[in-house]
């Protein structure tokens, strides 16, 4: 048996509650305000078998107030039931719910006319040349019509036999062919039993649940488990994919969650509050949508405040598309194509909807051309390049290919993985024997661009420097989530031969210090009093007071002399000739090889130096690796 889920649409008071009742025994008017006022406000449900298919029923609102729950009853929905009374012919909701229904991107569906028992049949003739104009670009044009009556049976059969149908023609599709996916159930009624705790009720689109399963709500990250399952009012083990369910809970308050939330497979679904969408709007809507549009976002059972942020374009002119972002009031849980529908803040009407792009993107403040493509390109029919511009769209966030059914429809995430690597889509740095990072090219590309254009600002207001300091050039780049990424690309210049690089500097080729005629001989003038002091040089304060001309010049000449090794800065306030620097360690070397470890005494004898300058040098000598100290005695290291 294959299971599958239905529901009703249709103008308030034409009859749905009533077909459904003829057609499967069941009431679905569950509140006494529903009983007394004749009209279904809250959701209600029903179970129908028709040959090998199992249908699940949810009766939909037909009221304009309660569109909110007609469209949290439509998700989930496989086909459609749309219910037209024949004495009253299309109305305005009647267009509405049939809107909706067009932006769920739902396929098949059936026409009941009801209350034919009260009609003509020229009257029924003429609505039904109505329906037919008002459904003809839809997905319902060539959808049966099935003439009824709850009050006398007439047509039930025959629409039994019509749904069967369409559930054949669902069957078939891939869409109802989820139940190995990640179990998934959008939560459409949440309540309290006692002695039995939380009850959430939903459709699940996706997956199978069992018995003393662990699984969590979302948004939230919700932990629980199941102690209880329900289908169409009988108890199961288990649970699957196009089945109602009812779903005894453990480990979770009924005000911790409620319509909106989900149940879903442990890390199924990640919360955002930025969503890329593919827009459309609806041609019958009088304006165009202007960016920064406040709406109400629809989407699973959840409705929410959102503002539209338009990529590429200031408005979407009615009846066309565009791309955008939604930045939404609260976190949603969503999926790669996922179909959501748009309504006015005020007045409170459809305009839209659309299918999700990419459910946890990174922010795009000005759309580059880059960026668009990207955007675009997840609609695209591969798997591949959908999964590809997803990572592009991440920035430079962390991922996981495991997400990529979730973010690109990628199921088979693993080779999809290894085949964008392959092909230098995605770009994979190694920064330790167990962990990568990874990259799109695009972005990598990007980066490295930053990269070198930030070093040439720096270059250019340091000119007598010959690199900067690593610490630096990553303080520029503090906005990157991953920092490693920095080093990878940083790494990547090195290897080109973009950028010279170690542990603690970066530079870019081609730069160096471009002195003037009277800074070169200053430099020179500085480098002979420290080559001539030999082990007792003169602090960096006294070479400045000592300059002649271009005393400003003189920290920044000292610091280029350091970085081109022509001196030694073994502190800030004492510089050493490179080469009377590298006589005195030899020495030392030499003696410690010799004659075993040596007190500061012994090393400021054997050069001939002041315990003033020894102690610095000293100092130095362990910081840098030279020499280490055991007690009062430094050997080397």
């Amino acid at each position: 048996m294959r299971d599958l889920i239905l529901g009703t649409a249709g103008h308030i008071d034409h009859g749905k509650t009533s077909l459904i009742g003829a057609l499967t025994g069941t009431n679905t008017d569950r509140l006494p305000e529903e009983k007394k006022r004749g009209i279904t406000i809250e959701l209600g449900y029903a179970f129908l078998e028709i040959g090998d298919y199992r249908i699940g029923v949810v009766d939909v609102p037909g009221h304009e107030k309660f569109v909110r729950q007609m469209l949290a009853g439509a998700t989930g929905m496989d086909m459609v039931l749309l219910v037209i009374a024949g004495d009253d012919s299309v109305k305005q909701q009647t267009i509405e719910h049939l809107d909706i229904l067009r932006l769920l991107d739902l396929t098949c569906g059936v026409i009941a006319l009801t209350k034919c028992d009260l009609c003509e049949d020229s009257w029924l003739e003429l609505v039904e040349d109505e329906i037919r104009s008002t459904v003809a670009d839809t997905f319902l044009h060539d959808a049966p019509i099935i003439r009824t009556s709850s009050k006398t049976g007439m047509g039930i059969d025959e629409l039994k036999q019509a749904l069967g149908d369409a559930a054949g023609k669902v069957a078939a599709t891939e869409v109802a062919n989820l139940e190995s996916a990640p179990f998934r159930m959008a939560i459409d009624r949440a309540f309290s039993i006692e002695g039995h705790g939380t009850v959430v009720t939903g459709s699940v689109s996706s997956g199978k649940l069992s018995m003393g399963d662990s699984v969590e709500v979302q948004p939230g990250s919700i932990p629980v488990r199941v102690r209880g399952i329900q289908n169409h009012d009988s108890g199961s083990e288990e649970v699957h994919r196009g089945q109602r369910a009812a779903i005894n809970l453990g480990g979770v308050k009924l005000d911790e969650f409620g319509r909106g939330h989900e149940l879903a497979a442990v890390g199924h679904l990640v919360p955002s509050s930025l969503l890329t969408v593919r827009i459309h709007l609806l041609s019958s809507v009088r304006k165009p949508l202007k960016d920064r549009t406040r709406v109400r976002f629809h989407v699973g059972t959840a409705e929410l405040f959102g503002n539209v942020r338009l990529l590429g374009c200031s408005e979407i002119d009615p009846g066309k598309s565009g791309i955008a972002q939604i930045w939404l009031s609260e976190p949603a849980v969503t999926v790669w194509n996922q179909p959501f529908v748009i309504r006015l803040e005020s007045p409170v009407m459809t305009i839209g909807g659309g299918r999700v792009l990419h459910p946890e993107a990174a922010a795009i403040k000005k759309a580059t051309a880059a960026d668009l493509k990207h955007v675009n390109r997840m609609d695209s029919e591969s798997p591949d390049e959908r999964a590809a511009s997803a990572v592009y769209l991440l920035n430079d966030a962390s991922f996981d290919p495991a997400s990529f059914p979730r973010v690109a429809g990628a199921i088979d995430f693993l080779a999809t993985y290894d085949r964008l690597k392959e092909s230098g889509e995605l770009v994979e740095t190694a920064i330790s024997q167990t962990r990568s990072v990874c990259m799109h090219r695009d972005r990598f590309e990007l980066l490295g661009a930053q990269v070198v254009k930030t070093l040439t600002r720096l270059h250019e207001a340091n000119p007598l420097r010959f690199n900067h300091k690593r610490n630096v050039v990553e303080n520029e780049f503090a906005w990157l989530k991953q920092k490693e990424l920095l080093d990878a690309v940083i790494e990547h210049l090195k290897k080109e031969k973009t950028v010279f690089a170690n542990v603690q500097s970066v530079s870019l080729a081609g730069f160096g210090p471009k002195l003037s005629k009277g800074q070169k001989a200053l430099l020179e003038e500085l480098l002979k009093q420290l080559r001539a002091a030999e082990l007792k040089p003169p602090t960096a304060a006294e070479l400045q007071k000592s300059a002649t001309k271009n005393k400003e010049s003189v920290p920044e000449l000292l610091e280029m002399a350091a970085e081109n090794g022509d001196i030694i800065k073994v502190n800030s306030e004492y510089y050493f000739h490179a080469e009377v620097f590298d006589s005195a360690q030899e020495k030392i070397r030499e003696a410690i090889e010799t004659g075993g470890g040596m007190t500061m005494s012994d090393i400021r004898t054997l050069i001939d130096t002041s315990r003033k300058w020894a102690v610095p040098l000293c100092e130095y000598f362990d910081e840098s690796g030279f020499t280490r100290r055991e007690g009062d005695l430094r050997v080397l290291a």
